[in-house]
C-alpha cells in the first residue's frame, strides 16, 4: 500500500512540476486550473489510501492477536484431554492388575 501512495505522490509532484508556469504569467488558464484540480484530488486520494492501509494494517494486527489467542487456548485444551487420557488409561490398567 505504501509504495502505491509513494507512486501516485511521485506521480503528481511530476506532474505538478511539468505543468508549471512562468513566473510572469499570472493568468491560469482552464487545462492548468483542471491540472491543479487534479494534482488536489491526487494528493487527497494518496492520503485516503495511506489511511486505508494504516487501518488495513492494524485490522491484520489484530487479527493476529486474537488468531494467537485461540489457538493458545485450544493448546490448553488437547493438553488438558491428552492428560484425561492418561489419566484414564493408568486407571483402566489398575483395575487389570
Amino acid at each position: 500500500m505504501k509504495s502505491m501512495t509513494r507512486v501516485l505522490l511521485a506521480g503528481c509532484l511530476l506532474l505538478a512540476a511539468s505543468a508549471c508556469q512562468k513566473p510572469e504569467d499570472k493568468r491560469i488558464g482552464p487545462a492548468e486550473q483542471a491540472g491543479r484540480e487534479i494534482d488536489q484530488a491526487a494528493v487527497k486520494a494518496g492520503e485516503k489510501l495511506e489511511q486505508a492501509g494504516e487501518k488495513l494494517d492494524a485490522a491484520a494486527q489484530q487479527a493476529g492477536e486474537k488468531l494467537n489467542q485461540a489457538t493458545e487456548k485450544i493448546g490448553e485444551k488437547v493438553e488438558q484431554a491428552g492428560k484425561e487420557i492418561q489419566e484414564s488409561a493408568r486407571e483402566a490398567r489398575k483395575g487389570k492388575d
